[in-house]
């Protein structure tokens, strides 16, 4: 079955669970998903947060926050890979037929705000690093990103085949350039920037960890849903969750607690810099890299906001490629962009509950969403949510150093259950009542 608009590109299933005929390979799907997280940003994050912590903690945070991914991530993937539905229609089953164009409408917005975010990041690090004009290279970063995107999951699965190796590939090239100057077995003795210890928590950098792929992650089901089943989902979803994510950290650990980074507490472990200098072959591998692997989070946003804004409307997701691959572009070359940052990580914070309320309503309590009518807005679902991010955001202002991401997961799942147990128990006590 092909899309009409293009008989020569598959059809994306915007508006019905992917079908079993036309389910991928869990290699494919796992492409899809470790490309994503295999950035330059994580390098940089792992970098910042070994600088305030020290090696070990830093590591142990990492790990934690992986942890904590792994099982929201996965658990999302896991039903979608048995049902082949995408985010909102999940999302119409647990917030409502009319509900859920609000859930779906507001993470579609935010996952476009990071498109925005990256194109014009792309930009910037070509100027800083080989004096290109910012504005010229986000435009072209725009068109190209917004083509491949175009093409569909197929495309984002090819790219991330080659984004996440090459990667790695030079990553090891950078530590290896460290080396000659640098003793790497005095990385375990690191223990944190004497002027940044304190400033950052454990908590504080579990939930950098979290909200980091808060966003995509919740709308996971628009990649999985494209696995053969719902064990094949949770393997694409570990393959991003731990393994991709920790090993892009872990470059930016090394990187500074060996102490060959350029300015740790700004840039974290990012090694761009580090390969420069070094020959024209480097230096031309190195400006394609930025491309790819900066394009590799550009078109997965993309691609959900995409799916997300077509089901809305009724449209086709290559249609809302265009469109939102336009306004995002022109939001960045209008350098918007670059007031993104806190706003979007403060959204992070807020949008996890969202999927701690789905997990707890499609997963563990799927006997009683399957058997429910459909309703126009869940109250219940919302309240949860609303529950949960209010805790999360009280925890960001009062005590971030237990982790607000997490503390707002825990309180909306919790939350839910109890809220879905009293009605369903008032309910029955009525009936009881009205029997009688």
């Amino acid at each position: 079955m092909k899309d009409k608009s293009s008989p020569a590109l598959e059809q994306e299933f915007e508006h019905e669970p992917v079908p079993l005929s036309h389910r991928h390979s869990t290699r494919s799907v796992s492409a899809v998903w470790f490309g994503f997280p295999m950035i330059l940003t994580n390098a940089l994050f792992g970098g910042i947060i070994t600088w305030h912590l020290g090696f070990w903690p830093a590591i142990i945070a990492i790990l934690l926050g992986n942890l904590v991914l792994f099982a929201y991530v996965g658990a999302l993937s896991w039903f979608a890979g048995n049902t082949g539905m995408n985010f909102a229609l999940q999302a119409k089953r647990t917030f409502g037929t009319k509900g859920y164009i609000l859930v779906s409408g507001f993470l579609s917005t935010v996952v476009i705000g990071w498109y925005a975010f990256q194109t014009g990041l792309t930009g910037t690090v070509i100027n800083q690093t080989f004096g290109w004009n910012s504005l010229a290279v986000t435009a072209l970063a725009m068109v190209l990103y917004t083509g491949v995107t175009f093409l569909g999951v197929r495309a984002l699965s090819i790219l991330g085949m080659i984004a996440a190796p090459l990667f790695v590939v030079l990553g090891l090239v950078a530590l290896w350039l460290i080396g000659q100057d640098h003793d790497f077995s005095t990385i375990t003795q690191f223990h944190g920037s004497a002027t940044a210890v304190g400033a950052m928590s454990m908590g504080t950098a579990v939930t950098m960890v979290v909200a980091g792929f808060a966003d995509s992650g919740t709308m996971t089901a628009d990649f999985t849903r494209w696995s053969k089943d719902g064990k094949s989902a949770v393997i694409a979803a570990f393959s991003a969750f731990p393994m991709a994510n920790v090993i892009s950290y872990l470059f930016g650990v090394v990187i500074v607690a060996v102490g060959a980074a350029v300015d740790p507490g700004n840039n974290g472990g990012n090694f761009l810099p580090m390969l420069m200098g070094h020959g024209m072959l480097l230096s031309v591998i190195a400006f394609l890299f930025v491309f790819i692997n900066l394009g590799s989070v550009c078109t997965h946003c993309l691609y959900n906001g995409a799916v997300g804004f077509s089901h809305l409307f009724s449209s086709k997701m290559r249609l809302w490629t265009v469109i939102l691959g336009v306004i995002g572009g022109a939001l960045a070359l209008a350098g918007v962009w670059s007031y993104f940052l806190e706003w979007l990580s403060l959204l992070g914070i807020v949008v996890p509950p969202f999927g701690a309320v789905m997990i707890v309503d499609l997963i563990f309590m799927a006997k009683i969403s399957e058997q429910r009518k459909t309703r126009r807005l869940r109250g219940s679902a919302f309240a949860a949510w609303a529950i949960g991010s209010l805790c999360a955001v009280i925890a960001h202002i009062e005590f971030p150093q237990f982790g607000e991401a997490v503390i707002g997961l825990v309180t909306a799942a919790v939350s839910y259950t109890l809220i879905v147990k009293f009605k369903r128990e008032s309910t029955a006590n009525l009936m009881e009542q009205n029997n009688a």
